[in-house]
């Protein structure tokens, strides 16, 4: 029995011992990380970080905006620009048909009168 007992006691010197190196690293990570005199925590330093992404985010959603409005600035003067084409082609179109009435008309002056019709063969 006094064999498992001073197993039990190595283990237990073992723990404390690996347990003392944790606690020495912690301290020395810690004491690594402390802010020194005029230099930020690491608070400031997330809060800096977030800062800088969200203004890059932002200045990129304000330039895709400005974007945008100038895009739908373009369509909307496009848009003008087909619909007053279309209105001059429908005029153009409405004149066109206009004339050839006429024309068809004057040519109809011109015709014989009576034609008599042909006899069809039956």
């Amino acid at each position: 029995m006094s064999g498992i007992r001073r197993l039990g006691e190595i283990e237990q010197a073992t723990n404390r011992g690996f347990e003392g190196e944790i606690r020495e690293f912690v301290r020395r990570d810690v004491q690594r990380r402390a802010p020194q005199a005029g230099q930020s925590t690491g608070v400031e330093n997330a809060t800096n970080l977030i800062d800088r992404v969200a203004g890059a985010t932002t200045e990129e959603i304000d330039r895709l905006v400005a974007e945008l409005q100038s895009m739908r600035e373009m369509l909307h003067r496009e848009g003008e620009r087909v619909r007053r084409e279309l209105t001059n082609y429908a005029g153009l179109s409405q004149s066109a048909m206009h004339s050839m009435k006429v024309i068809a008309d004057t040519l109809a002056q011109f015709k014989p009168e009576a034609v008599a019709p042909r006899p069809e063969a039956g």
